[in-house]
């Protein structure tokens, strides 16, 4: 039975794209394994029931049309999206493999994800994680530069599906080392008399009110000075873990550092959201699917053994 979209036979689309790509009814032909004046007829069929010429011809070949190009761009697309259902198709009967590249900040990729990969590797052995851990600029999931992103903010592009992954809070941490050496504070301002860290002014900071250690308590007044700035939240962490001070650090870091001490725990710093974010044409593909459901698992026993 043939196949027809209004006058449009879609048994000679085949034939039409292999003829615009060879640029000539031969090696159409050969790669079609037809010969060359079937392919010229269909050819002739289809400029019949469009009523428009798709090709010139001349004697070095053929070259399209502008109706020609449009047309060509218009079957190419289909190709296209046809090509990736059936890969979604094929997948989804699959066990997931394949490479898989995900993308985040230097921090949160250091401290939280890259200690959670060898438990999926082990429950998905057979698919190749890439992580790209950059803080700017962000990598572009549209130029398949990156599969999936973790993102601090909401994303406003519609093309993208976003997932809230946590809720990040900052409290306030040091080492036994340096609570032995210089007390434990116990109330907000305490803080006047030790040593503080902070995230440096030089750059935006990753949330609001990053620095509130040297304003709480302080009712007005003016703030703490710092025993050091520095712009990496992973660098604040080495500084407090080496004992310099007491710094506003964020639970995916100090969940994998027992080491560190919460000081002043009623105090509550700024919280932003983590999102798991992906392009609308992956929303089938079981890598993201069993990567997505893994990370949201991780972030629930998180929470429960947090809360033990």
């Amino acid at each position: 039975m043939t196949n027809r979209t209004g006058n449009v036979d879609w048994d000679r689309l085949p034939v039409f794209h292999a003829v615009a790509e060879a640029g000539s009814f031969t090696k159409a032909g050969r790669k079609l394994e037809l010969s060359q004046s079937a392919v010229s007829r269909q050819i002739c069929a289809l400029e019949a029931s469009l009523n428009v010429p798709l090709f010139y011809r001349h004697a070095r070949g053929l070259i399209l049309t502008e109706q020609g190009e449009a047309f060509f761009r218009a079957v190419k697309a289909m190709e296209d999206e046809l090509v990736r259902a059936l890969a979604r198709i094929s997948e989804s009967r699959a066990q997931p493999e394949g490479p898989l590249k995900i993308t985040t900040t230097v921090t949160f990729g250091s401290a939280w994800l890259t200690a959670r990969m060898n438990r999926f590797h082990h429950q998905f052995p057979d698919i190749a994680v890439s992580l790209i851990l950059v803080d700017s600029p962000e990598v572009d999931l549209f130029s398949r530069q990156a599969d999936v992103a973790i993102r601090f903010a909401p994303q406003t592009n519609p093309k993208v599906i976003q997932r809230l992954l946590m809720t990040i809070r900052y409290h306030l941490f040091a080492s036994q080392d340096y609570l032995r050496t210089h007390g434990t504070p116990r109330g907000a301002a305490d803080l006047d008399s030790h040593e503080l860290i902070v995230y440096g002014d030089e750059v935006p900071t990753p949330v609001e009110r990053m620095n509130w250690i040297l304003e709480v308590g302080r009712d007005g007044r003016s703030p703490r000075k710092p025993a050091l700035r520095v712009n990496s939240v992973y660098a604040m962490y080495r500084a407090v873990k080496s004992g310099l001070g007491i710094a506003a650090l964020p639970y995916y870091i100090s969940d994998e550092s027992p080491e560190l001490v919460e000081v002043l725990p009623d105090l509550e710093g700024p919280t932003m959201d983590a999102y798991f974010v992906y392009p609308e044409e992956l929303r089938w593909s079981k890598r993201i699917s069993v990567i997505r459901d893994f990370l949201l698992q991780q972030v629930e026993e998180d929470r429960r053994t947090r809360q033990a």
